[in-house]
């Protein structure tokens, strides 16, 4: 029998022990096997792309003999900065397959019992812990008056659309113009729990969307019309609601690096783009909204007892009067004067025109 690390490991999770008479799952078994994967390609031609190797690939060549606490506390201060959630997994992972080992007979001994130590993680692994980073009442000002500042309206757009609808990243900027409807005032976001979900398209942003549409289908010069066709991609209106000329997919991919410098300009706590989701299911308990009208809009299953035994489906119209109201209540802690007109949308910042 092999005392390398990685074919122990392939050993280990191909006779999983058992806890309390039951196996693994299928997500246990798939952080095992995807944090041992050592770096490879994936796809054929100009759609390759090199997968980064798992945090444990490093250790897979090793003997048993090198899981050491002295061993382990190097290969956390190494994986630690770059990736501290993944190594806080592995970890955990590594202590129960080292327990594992010295309960085998052909392992037994080999690996020291002390390898994965609690004082090995206090001593070398980052606490990742539960992100709790979100926009406060009273920062509110501040971070519409620096995001509103950035140059590119694309992005502004999109980062205001973030808090105002709580959508996760990738919904908002997956967002194509056949899915909001300005008429009946919905937006239809592709949703990774439930598939899709409809949520109200509330007047402030929907104004920000009317400009982002205009911009979008506001023809070029000429001459960039002329260049476009000679390198035969003729110009067309984007699909994309938060489109971007220079990615390859045509829409917004990495909006993170202007926010970070709006929000270190504005003197504001780091606050990520996940940040602005929890942001606005913090700041709706403000305007005393049923938490199930927030769950629905943020495509969350509500997790109280009665909201489970007596949740519904709240038609849009309804979940429109509640998320209007917190459209509004955020804008006036901004202190950004809103005003609809028939004829059009109006954005009055601070008391000024």
């Amino acid at each position: 029998m092999s005392s390398l690390i990685g074919e122990a490991w392939a050993q280990y999770i191909a006779n999983p022990p058992k806890k309390k008479g039951k196996t693994w799952g299928a997500r246990h078994l798939f952080d095992h096997e995807k944090l041992m994967l050592p770096e490879r390609i994936k796809g054929e031609g100009v759609n390759a792309r090199t997968l980064t190797a798992g945090v444990l690939a490093s250790l897979a060549p090793l003997p048993l003999s090198a899981l050491t606490a002295d061993r382990i506390g190097a290969w956390l201060e190494e994986e630690t900065p770059r990736r501290a959630t993944q190594a806080a997994l592995a970890f955990r992972l590594l202590r129960a397959f080292t327990n594992w080992c010295n309960e085998r007979d052909e392992y037994k001994g080999i690996a020291a019992p002390d390898a994965c130590a609690r004082k090995v993680s206090r001593e070398h692994l980052a606490n990742a812990g539960v992100k709790h980073d979100s926009l406060q009442r009273e920062q509110l000002r501040l971070w519409f008056d620096a995001v509103r500042r950035i140059q590119n309206p694309t992005i502004a757009a999109y980062l205001q659309g973030l808090l105002i609808t709580g959508a996760r990243r990738n919904e908002l900027s997956g967002l194509r113009w056949e899915e909001v409807d300005f008429q009946w005032g919905s937006l239809t976001i592709r949703d990774k729990v439930e598939g899709e979900r409809t949520i109200p398209l509330t007047p402030y942003l929907g104004s920000l969307l009317r400009d982002l549409k205009r911009r979008n289908e506001a023809a070029p010069t000429v001459r960039r019309m002329n260049t476009l066709k000679e390198a035969g991609k003729p110009w067309k209106p984007s699909p994309w609601v938060f489109s971007s000329p220079t990615s390859e997919s045509g829409r917004l991919q990495e909006p993170s690096i202007a926010h970070r410098k709006a929000v270190a300009a504005a003197g504001l706590p780091p606050v990520s783009l996940h940040g602005l989701r929890r942001s606005f299911g913090s700041l709706s308990e403000w305007c005393e909204v049923p938490v199930g009208v927030v769950a629905q809009i943020m495509g969350h299953k509500p997790s109280a007892t009665a909201e489970k035994h007596y949740y519904r489906e709240r038609p849009l119209d309804l979940l429109a009067m509640w998320h209007s109201r917190i459209e509004a209540w955020i804008l006036e802690q901004a202190g950004i004067d809103f005003v609809p007109e028939k004829a059009g949308l109006r954005v009055i910042a601070g008391k000024t025109t």
